[in-house]
């Protein structure tokens, strides 16, 4: 049951005539006034909550209510603990860059792969440089074919704006 606090309406806020009751072992007890409902709640010291107001008619739950939220917050802190955040790096190169430049940049590359990083690969045009885009596109195919080992292409090589962009992410080990 997964229901923001939000939504939920406890006790008193509670104004229908008529809610189908669910106890707390999950057993069925029937359709009832909500003032029956909240009475038979309070004499297991218990709070009775709305949890599917869109029914007919509503179905309210008899719980601690207390309780709920606190292993609520605590399923929603253990989902945020396991769950792995991926950041993009990016690597920009000029289209006349030089050898040594270039494998700089795939070591640094290879280094957020193996990291666990995706990768944005831009090479950027200077002035007249714009007018031969296939430098940038061989440069980038260089780059590919450097980073195979440990990244593949996503998004191949896309021209935007004065920039020539690939997105590569880490293989998965498997």
């Amino acid at each position: 049951m997964t229901i923001s606090k939000q939504e939920l309406q406890i006790n008193e806020e509670i104004r229908d005539k008529e809610v189908l009751v669910i106890d707390a072992d999950g057993k069925k007890l029937g359709v009832m006034s909500s003032k029956e409902a909240m009475e038979t709640a309070f004499e297991q010291e218990l709070d009775l909550v709305k949890i599917a107001p869109q029914a007919t008619p509503p179905v309210c739950r008899i719980m601690d209510y207390g309780k709920y939220c606190f292993e609520q917050t605590k399923r929603e802190k253990e989902a945020r603990k396991n769950q792995k955040v991926v950041s993009i790096k990016e690597i920009r190169m000029f289209s006349t860059i030089d050898t040594h430049d270039f494998e700089t940049k795939v070591n640094q590359a290879v280094k957020f792969l193996q990291g666990g990083d995706k990768l944005k690969v831009s090479v950027r045009f200077r002035k007249r440089a714009i007018a031969h885009p296939q430098l940038g596109e061989e440069l980038l195919e260089r780059f590919k074919e450097a980073v195979s080992a440990v990244g593949i292409v996503d998004k191949p090589a896309k021209m935007e704006g004065r920039s020539l962009v690939m997105l590569v992410s880490p293989k998965s080990s498997k």
